[in-house]
């Protein structure tokens, strides 16, 4: 690691910003660097005007990567070097009108229907029932389940908020059968003995990798016929929709989603059916 690299580092941890966020800042300015074959701190604004030029006319990315690029690059210019560059705050993503996909009740039991492995198809429907981000299912642990209460604790989830969610009694069975096959003292979603035995002696060993899953999700809609292109994120959007159209309270869905902002939430209002019909 370079100097430069391990300043940013630890200028992104004191700033509180959680381990995807600061892994995606850091690849960010990689990418910069990469682009023009020169140390990022030796580049000029016209420069790195010119790789936000190529994101958004050439790569044309999608807004949220773009996002992603500019808050990483202001972070690095304007807190790490502290440059103010004009072209930072001038910069920003075209606005996107897609809405995500949604699936209906009945696709979304035949993906879960084709997910092969156990550990995978209990994963993922816990993802749906709980309206769970990716990451912050892999990384539940035992005691984040209040069975008396019927409720999840989410620790730490986007922005460092923490929050409690209902877990269906179908989904909390599930799931306890599915922890008695395994009983680990920490993990519902332990790591497999391969990730176990590559893991050095005394270091913490890491729960499934996300794009593990991700694969075996993209797999499980090929197999179910879905004509869709959704990916785990979406079991998250139609458990929002499918609230939605069960009457309940957008402020209460903002609240099991970990929305920061109601207009977030909101999207879904665009995809119940009683709104599109």
């Amino acid at each position: 690691m370079t100097a430069l690299r391990r300043r940013m580092t630890e200028d992104l941890q004191l700033h509180g910003y959680a381990e995807p966020t600061l892994k995606a800042y850091l690849a960010a300015v990689s990418q910069l660097a990469t682009f023009h074959q020169i140390p990022p701190d030796q580049l000029t604004e016209e420069q790195v005007r010119d790789y936000l030029l190529h994101l958004s006319t050439v790569r044309r990315v999608a807004a949220s990567t773009f996002t992603q690029a500019l808050c990483g690059l202001k972070f690095f210019y304007e807190q790490t070097l502290k440059r103010t560059w004009p072209v930072l705050a001038l910069a920003r993503p075209k606005p996107s009108e897609r809405l995500p996909v949604v699936l209906s009740h009945d696709e979304v039991q035949r993906v879960l229907a084709a997910i092969r492995r156990p550990t995978y198809r209990i994963c993922c429907t816990v993802i749906y029932a709980c309206g769970l981000r990716l990451r912050e299912c892999l990384r539940l642990e035992v005691s984040a389940i209040d069975g008396a209460r019927k409720l999840v604790h989410i620790h730490g989830g986007k922005g460092g908020r923490d929050r409690l969610v209902p877990i269906p009694d179908v989904a909390l069975a599930r799931l306890r059968d599915f922890w008695r096959t395994h009983r680990d003292p920490v993990w519902l979603f332990p790591p497999t003995a391969l990730a176990r035995r590559r893991t050095r002696p005394g270091a913490a060993v890491p729960p499934i990798h996300p794009t593990t899953l991700q694969r075996a999700f993209t797999r499980a809609v090929a197999a179910s016929g879905v004509p869709k292109r959704a990916h785990v994120h979406t079991l998250r959007h139609s458990y929002a929709t499918h609230l939605l159209e069960a009457g309940v309270p957008i402020p209460l869905i903002q609240h099991y989603l970990g929305h920061s902002s109601p207009a977030t939430t909101a999207i879904y209002t665009h995809l119940t059916r009683e709104l599109r019909t």
